[in-house]
């Protein structure tokens, strides 16, 4: 025997229609803030990690310590300098491919001198010597991983640069 249904149950089966198409509707606006925020959060710790390993990169220049080349003998202030930052980038360095630019200024604030930092042929002297300001910079860091907020940014990148000023100690 068929049992007729209720016009209870027949309301709540268009209900249940309702929701759907409403989720459908709001569900895109949704995710689009979802995954903006997550691309916000993104370039922000990209940016602050960068900072970090700036920091961290400048902090062992002024030490005049070169014991992080990976080369074993003939150890070069520069490249252990820069191992530093690779280090402390968590990965992003070599994802960024930076450009390295260093203003050493003389120990009285004159003076300055600045040079990019070329792989092809490096300046041993890049960082300065004792008691020298130090402004160590990455230029052009570009971040490639957007997703939805590419199109606000030129070429789909997000470009930024970071800095540390130090005083170089009285090393030997």
């Amino acid at each position: 025997m068929f049992l007729p249904i209720s016009p209870f149950a027949r309301q709540r089966r268009r209900m249940r229609g309702a929701v759907a198409v409403g989720f459908a509707l709001v569900a895109p606006i949704l995710f689009l803030l979802l995954f903006g925020i997550i691309d916000l959060a993104l370039m922000f710790w990209v940016d602050l990690t960068m900072q970090y390993a700036v920091r961290e990169g400048a902090r062992y220049s002024v030490t005049g310590q070169s014991d992080l080349d990976p080369a074993a003998s003939a150890q070069q202030r520069y490249l252990a300098v820069i191992e530093k930052i690779r280090r402390s980038s968590m990965g992003m360095y070599d994802q960024l491919n930076p450009q390295i630019t260093v203003t050493n200024y003389g120990n009285d604030g004159s003076n300055a001198r600045t040079v990019n930092y070329d792989p092809a042929a490096p300046s041993p002297a890049i960082f300065g010597g004792p008691g020298d300001i130090v402004v160590l910079q990455l230029n052009n860091c570009a971040w490639t991983r957007l997703t939805v907020l590419a199109p606000l940014f030129k070429d789909g990148k997000y470009t930024f640069n970071v800095a540390a000023t130090m005083r170089n100690e009285a090393f030997p």
